[in-house]
């Protein structure tokens, strides 16, 4: 029972944190760190990746319109094939430099004290982009409107976000509005970037897992199905929170909290 109910929670934390600029990856360090499950490292990692495919599922429900590339019949598809060409081009940085640079990021930035370094920083930032943005008109409202230049400026704005802590719709999403894009406009794109690095990691983490020769037990397929579930969830809410949220109020709430929880770990890991 403890350990579902442990499943189940890191299910909702991925559902939340993952849409929000706040970092899915650096909360759930922080929460292995506080709640070490009993699981091997093997099926840990497969874990942390699989739920984030119940996140994606919840992006390609909510705009399955937007982003379906097959339309019905008789229905422009260009601008979809045109989004989706800025997806793939925003995805190219993080996804190369993911590859090449994943084992070296892990052994070197993955504990507590990176991530709240990193929550402060990007904390910080956030806050600051909002009070020189304040006044300014975004000179894009839609994500129709993103070019592929922009696009790949704010995939190089993405790579930030293999440290962990950084927060990859963080970035996305400062990226963007540095570029002139709308706060929901920005927000959007970043759930879109989402789907192919996501889904790619996916399937990095699968082959290799896979190849290892781990088999799976009845207990660890149900913490799969259970934690998968409950992250698209929580994300089907998040994602509808989100796009409202920062059209009325803007991203300095969670700058604020980024900062708070950082200073709250760093005071607890150094005293």
């Amino acid at each position: 029972m403890v350990s579902i109910l442990c499943i189940l929670l890191l299910g909702l934390l991925e559902g939340i944190t993952e849409w929000l600029p706040v970092s899915s990856t650096g909360h759930l360090i922080l929460l292995e760190d506080r709640l070490p499950l009993v699981m091997s490292s093997e099926f840990r990692d497969l874990f942390d990746v699989v739920i984030q495919l119940g996140a994606i599922l919840a992006v390609l429900c909510l705009y399955r319109e937007e982003l379906d590339p097959f339309p019905k019949k008789g229905t422009d598809r260009s601008r979809t094939l045109r989004l989706w060409g800025c997806i793939l081009v925003g995805v190219l940085p993080s996804a190369i430099l993911g590859v090449l640079l994943d084992g070296w990021i892990f052994t070197h930035f993955f504990s507590p004290e990176t991530v709240a370094i990193m929550l402060i920083l990007w904390g910080v930032l956030f806050l600051l982009t909002e009070l020189i943005l304040k006044k300014r008109t975004p000179s894009v409202t839609s994500t129709e409107e993103l070019t592929l230049g922009q696009s790949l400026l704010i995939g190089l704005w993405q790579v930030a976000s293999l440290v962990p802590g950084t927060s990859r719709s963080g970035a996305t999403v400062l990226g963007a509005r540095l570029l002139g894009c709308s706060r929901e406009c920005a927000a959007r794109f970043s759930f879109f970037l989402a789907i192919p690095t996501m889904m790619g990691a996916s399937l990095l983490k699968g082959i290799g897992f896979v190849m290892s020769g781990y088999r799976l037990s009845a207990e660890e397929l149900l913490w799969l199905g259970a934690g998968t579930l409950t992250a698209f969830a929580v994300s089907m809410m998040t994602l509808r929170f989100l796009t409202d949220y920062v059209r009325r109020h803007g991203f300095s709430a969670f700058g604020i909290y980024r900062i708070a929880l950082g200073i709250l770990v760093l005071t607890d890991y150094f005293f």
